[in-house]
């Protein structure tokens, strides 16, 4: 159950300066209690360089708060750096370098290998952390064999220190999917791993490079894999090296689950079936040792769609009312917006099905919604209470989509504030419309936008 401070933090949200728009240079400053409510709660050390690194400011100190989010740099052709909404985070996370097969190389795509001087370039005029993410869904197969010896571990050290001089960035975020076990099919597995993993992060602590890192992870809705093949009991240890994680709690349901769920739910103690949730997430990793005001919330700024017969869909008298959890059909996938991935074969050789992704931009394009974010219309729409996102429908092509918008995104900045977490990062941060999204969680926050003269 969600505590009494969930209720407190939104009405403090709203006597809270919100943004303020202006023709000049624009940064974040957190909420009014920040400071003191992170500095009084935690129990993990990090690097400490958050602090005194680009971030902090006359304002209040960044460190307090994180508006995060991860920049796709495969999409910089169409998407190039200046697009990004700059003054709306105080960090942003490139995405992705990916691991080989050789310790001493990590990869990057030719588009990212163009982008990311960029990237760099545009975060440190705009006050921005930048960090370069290494690893994600396809790009974890060989994080394994880097932390398995003591040798291997040394070496990936100077390759990731490498990197950070190559590219100048303020830090790396390591988004190993999973240590411990399988993540697209063909990663290679230790029951050490998790293990391995804090060897690794020590000693790149101990690094004069490292050192200086802000250095996060993104992690599942539970604590990393022991050697037990359980989540683990005590993660307290990576809290002491780790300047924050960031729980990707999103993907929770889609065309692999039973019925139609919410993708990126708050909470699921009121469902019928629990799979996982911010609410559970946070507690796991809480209860695990690893300090709340450490823990940055992964937001999704897109949605999962699934092809529902209208009477599966809809009930009630004017058959206008959209069922929650239903049935549908799984051997036909509705393909999501123009950046869905389409049917192919993946890293591992397996066959694979369109991605049926909607980012939230796609969901207008796709006439799913309006320009303001709110159903479009004939589309059908409802609001999970439970799981506090949304679903729409479009009853002429059976597709249902469940997603995150401006109401979802406040709900959780509300739950940030009142779990004292660090902030949120959104996958991810391109679209003409996402806006929506980040002023509602920033505003419900208490985060503003304060603007200095230029001249």
């Amino acid at each position: 159950m969600l505590s009494s401070s969930f209720l407190l933090s939104g009405l403090l949200a709203l006597a809270l300066p919100q943004v303020i728009f202006c023709q000049a240079k624009c940064s974040l400053v957190p909420p009014k209690d920040a400071t003191t409510n992170s500095k009084s709660t935690s129990s993990g050390t990090g690097s400490g360089s958050a602090t005194s690194g680009s971030n902090s400011g006359s304002n209040g100190d960044f460190a307090d708060v994180l508006a995060n989010g991860w920049y796709p740099g495969w999409l910089a052709e169409d998407n190039p750096p200046s697009n990004i909404s700059w003054s709306k985070y105080n960090t942003l996370t490139f995405a992705f370098a990916t691991t080989t097969s050789d310790v001493n190389t990590v990869a990057l795509d030719f588009i990212s290998q163009q982008a990311l001087p960029q990237f760099v370039s545009q975060a440190q005029e705009h006050n921005v952390t930048a960090i370069l993410s290494i690893g994600g869904w396809s790009g974890s197969m060989y994080f394994s064999n880097a932390m398995a010896t003591a040798q291997n571990r040394s070496a990936f050290v100077k390759t990731v220190t490498g990197l950070v001089d190559k590219y100048d960035v303020d830090g790396i975020e390591f988004d190993w999917e999973y240590p411990g076990k399988q993540g697209i099919g063909c990663n290679t597995v230790s029951s050490s791993d998790a293990e391995n993993f804090l060897s690794f992060l020590e000693e790149l602590r101990q690094d004069p490079t490292g050192a200086n890192l802000v250095l996060a992870a993104a992690v599942s809705i539970t604590p990393w894999v022991g050697s037990g093949g359980e989540p683990m009991t005590d993660v307290s240890a990576f809290a002491k090296v780790l300047d924050h994680i960031s729980i990707m709690n999103y993907d929770i349901w889609g065309s692999w689950s039973p019925t139609v769920g919410p993708n990126a739910p708050l909470n699921d103690s009121c469902a019928p079936v629990q799979d996982g949730s911010a609410v559970s997430a946070v507690n796991a990793w809480t209860a695990a040792g690893f300090p709340a005001d450490q823990i940055s919330l992964g937001l999704a700024a897109y949605g999962h769609s699934f092809d529902v017969s209208n009477s599966n869909a809809l009930s009630g008298s004017n058959s206008k009312t959209l069922k929650l959890y239903p049935a549908f059909n799984a051997g036909d996938q509705p393909h999501g917006d123009s950046q869905d991935a389409q049917a192919g074969t993946d890293e591992c050789g397996n066959a694979t099905p369109v991605g049926g992704i909607f980012n939230f931009w796609g969901l207008v394009d796709g006439g799913f919604l309006t320009t303001a974010g709110n159903a479009a219309n004939g589309i059908d729409y409802t609001f999970d209470n439970c799981s506090q996102t949304p679903f729409v429908y479009n009853p002429t092509s059976d597709v249902m989509v469940s997603f995150d918008d401006a109401t979802s995104f406040a709900a959780k900045g509300k739950f940030i504030n009142s779990m004292g977490l660090k902030g949120f990062s959104v996958w991810h941060i391109l679209g003409d419309y996402n806006d929506i999204l980040l002023d509602a969680v920033s505003d419900a926050m208490g985060i503003e936008t304060v603007c200095t003269s230029s001249s």
